[in-house]
């Protein structure tokens, strides 16, 4: 029964990208550690490649629809890519296995990926939800493109997936919607493009510090490449300003769990 589950809610990765274009990293990290057992730091390297290739497979349908905003995907593609990649090759490898030891409280490398994971989901949870009854914009209404600030956004969000293996869709679909002006559907079919991008270049970065399980890896990734076509069926159906606000209580709940069982029930 538990690993059925644990199949199901890997199902539900595809499924969250292809709704809202993000969400799937979200459900990744936690199915991969409380559900597969998978430990956390190797878990930023599956979650990676799964959200990756499920990603990828979101973007061809969003492209033929005319939702992915190439020259925005590019520019942030530009200082993410580089930065995930320098990251998971650099920084990854020297973390120490504790961190720190106050008062007999120890701060693992394990608790501390998942505590940073869920500070980030809370962040970005609460900038959707103020953000949530905005009214889409047309493309007349679009601001301009401040490209620095753009660059800026996709080196933080290139570190934050480095150093979590969180695909960025949580951080990213706010940054498209309320900084780039881009309406709710063609900020996931762009976010979709982004996170592949950044995900899977990422995941090289990891090739040889771990050991893979591929077959593993293929499974659940093929479960939630079947999820993300389920969830861009739906996606057609629901309005865009709904789903923002709906994601955002949705993150806010996860991560508000994850703090709850590393941090109280330690």
């Amino acid at each position: 029964m538990e690993i059925l589950l644990a199949y199901f809610a890997s199902a539900l990765i595809g499924i969250s990208l292809g709704l809202i274009g993000g969400g799937g990293s979200i459900l990744t990290m936690p199915v991969l550690v409380y559900l597969f057992g998978v430990s956390p730091l190797l878990a930023t390297s599956y979650s990676l490649f799964i959200v990756g290739s499920t990603s990828l497979a979101g973007t061809v349908s969003n492209f033929k629809r005319g939702l992915v905003n190439i020259k925005t995907a590019l520019l942030f593609g530009s200082a993410s890519i580089s930065t995930v990649f320098l990251t998971r090759k650099l920084i990854i490898p020297v973390i120490p296995k504790t961190i720190a030891n106050i008062g007999g409280f120890v701060i693992t490398e394990n608790m501390l990926t998942m505590v940073l994971f869920a500070a980030l989901m809370i962040a970005a949870s609460l900038a959707m939800i103020r953000g949530g009854n905005e009214r889409e914009q047309t493309g007349a209404e679009r601001p301009g493109l401040n490209i620095g600030k753009l660059l800026l956004y996709g080196v933080f969000i290139g570190l934050a997936t480095g150093l979590l293996g969180a695909g960025g869709g949580f951080l990213l679909i706010p940054t498209l919607v309320i900084l780039v002006g881009l309406p709710m559907k063609e900020a996931v079919g762009t976010s979709l493009f982004i996170i592949a991008l950044n995900s899977l270049i990422g995941f090289t970065g990891d090739i040889g510090h771990f050991k893979i399980d591929w077959i593993f890896l293929a499974k659940i990734t093929a479960v939630a490449i079947a999820g993300i076509i389920v969830g861009g069926v739906i996606n057609k159906r629901i309005e865009g300003a709904k789903l923002k606000k709906g994601f955002g209580w949705f993150v806010l709940a996860m991560g508000c769990y994850i703090i709850f069982k590393e941090v109280i029930l330690k």
